[in-house]
């Protein structure tokens, strides 16, 4: 798992977090007053990046929590199959699939030959758009 650690009150909208074993990007983040006999609390909500499903934590602002560590990469449609793509990386030549993403989640259109970016995040990797 490529993952870091990092406090909460330095996470920023738009940045990306780990909430239950899921990678997502920050929606919102708000924090509260320290209470009489606490600390500040941080609201965040999130999007998870692999599955677009919703989450959202409440922590102290001084505790930590993980960020994962998401590396874009470029790579070449080789072939479809079924419900996945076969790609090759184009640094390394490595050849994997993927699920099919849905043409509404990407940008452009996935063609036999052509380049699409991937996004590679603890251990998954997802196409998020077509060159």
């Amino acid at each position: 798992m490529a993952t870091k650690v990092v406090e909460v009150k330095n996470l920023k909208v738009g940045k990306f977090v780990v909430i239950n074993g899921e990678p997502c990007k920050v929606l919102s983040y708000q924090t509260s007053k320290t209470g009489k006999h606490g600390h500040a609390k941080a609201r965040i909500e999130a999007m998870g990046i692999l599955d677009n499903q919703k989450r959202s934590i409440v922590s102290p602002v001084e505790s930590k929590i993980e960020v994962p560590i998401v590396e874009r990469k470029p790579a070449q449609i080789i072939a479809f199959v079924g419900d996945h793509v076969q790609l090759m990386d184009l640094k390394t030549y490595q050849t994997y699939e993927v699920p099919k993403p849905d043409p509404a989640e990407i940008e452009g259109t996935m063609v036999e030959g052509g380049e699409v970016e991937v996004i590679d995040v603890m251990g998954r990797k997802k196409i998020i758009r077509a060159r």
